[in-house]
């Protein structure tokens, strides 16, 4: 590529006859000169800036990447923690059904055992009755024999 310099020290041979004005040759490579150097800048500005912006959207590529990855691991640890969270609810739930089966069984039991309890005393004041009721009987023949004696 041709630099600012490279026109500014061109030159010219010179001829004697038919040749170009050396004065405006100098002064049209002096404005060529000018433009190309203000052009040279901005095309080197210019570039510069794109290499910029380029490592500036490759950081910006790596941060969405690094996002994107992120998002998708949140969400993954979303759902192993509700599905966590889902078996900790069954499990609790089993809990609960299993120890109200127990309770409701040892009532059951509880209910069975006073039952029979409650027989057992029927039963024994049954017989205290059948006794009491023996013994009245021997202690109202008993009288009636006193009776009978005493007439």
């Amino acid at each position: 590529m041709i630099t600012p310099l490279d026109i500014e020290n061109k030159k010219f041979s010179k001829q004697v006859m038919n040749g170009y004005s050396v004065e405006e040759v100098d002064d049209f490579l002096d404005d060529l000169t000018l433009d190309y150097t203000n052009n040279y800048k901005e095309a080197t500005q210019l570039k510069a800036k794109v290499e910029e912006l380029t490592q500036s959207l490759e950081h910006y590529k790596t941060i969405e990447e690094t996002l994107q990855s992120t998002l998708l691991m949140a969400q993954t640890t979303a759902e192993d923690v509700k599905n966590v969270a889902k078996q900790q609810a069954e499990q609790i739930i089993n809990e609960a059904k299993g120890s109200a089966q127990k309770q409701a069984k040892d009532l059951d039991n509880e209910i069975m055992a006073k039952k029979k309890e409650l027989e057992d005393v029927k039963k024994q004041f049954d017989m205290y009755k059948a006794k009491m009721e023996s013994l009245l009987i021997s202690q109202l023949e008993l009288i009636k024999d006193i009776n009978k004696d005493n007439e």
